[in-house]
C-alpha cells in the first residue's frame, strides 16, 4: 500500500456527511435523526422526527440508538454531531453527520418544534 493511500485510509471519515436536503430524504426513507445537544437546546427546538440523546450520554445509552436501520447525527453546528458519528460508526453503525446541524437545517427552511409541538427556535 503506498504512503498516500495509508494516509487516506487513515484520516478519511468514517461516516458521511449529508445536507439538510439529503438528511430529510433519509428519515423519509427511514433512518433516524439523533439530535446530540443538551437537554435545554433540545426544548427550546428540534427537528420534529428527531430522537434525543446529549452526546455525553450517548455512550451509556448506545442500546438506545437502532444498529438496523442509517443514523444521522444533528447538534447546533455539526462540531457534536461529528463526535457522535465517528462514535457510532466505530460501534460498527452506518451513520451519517448533518453538515452545518441545525443551523444549516433551519436556514433550509425545515422547520423546529418545540415541547407540545410549538414552533421551536434554536437555543
Amino acid at each position: 500500500m503506498s504512503v498516500a493511500a495509508l494516509l487516506t485510509r487513515m484520516f478519511r471519515k468514517p461516516y458521511q456527511s449529508v445536507d439538510p436536503q439529503q438528511a430529510a430524504a433519509l428519515v423519509a426513507d427511514g433512518a433516524v435523526l439523533l439530535d446530540v445537544r443538551e437537554p435545554a437546546e433540545w426544548r427550546a427546538g428540534h427537528a420534529p422526527s428527531a430522537r434525543h440523546i446529549p452526546l455525553r450520554q450517548l455512550t451509556a445509552r448506545l442500546a438506545e440508538v437502532p444498529a438496523d436501520r442509517p443514523v444521522i447525527t444533528v447538534c447546533r453546528s455539526g462540531v457534536r454531531s461529528r463526535q457522535a458519528a465517528a462514535l457510532l460508526a466505530r460501534e460498527g453503525r452506518q451513520v451519517h453527520n448533518l453538515t452545518g446541524g441545525l443551523r444549516a437545517w433551519a436556514d433550509a427552511g425545515m422547520g423546529l418544534q418545540a415541547k407540545g409541538g410549538r414552533l421551536g427556535r434554536l437555543a
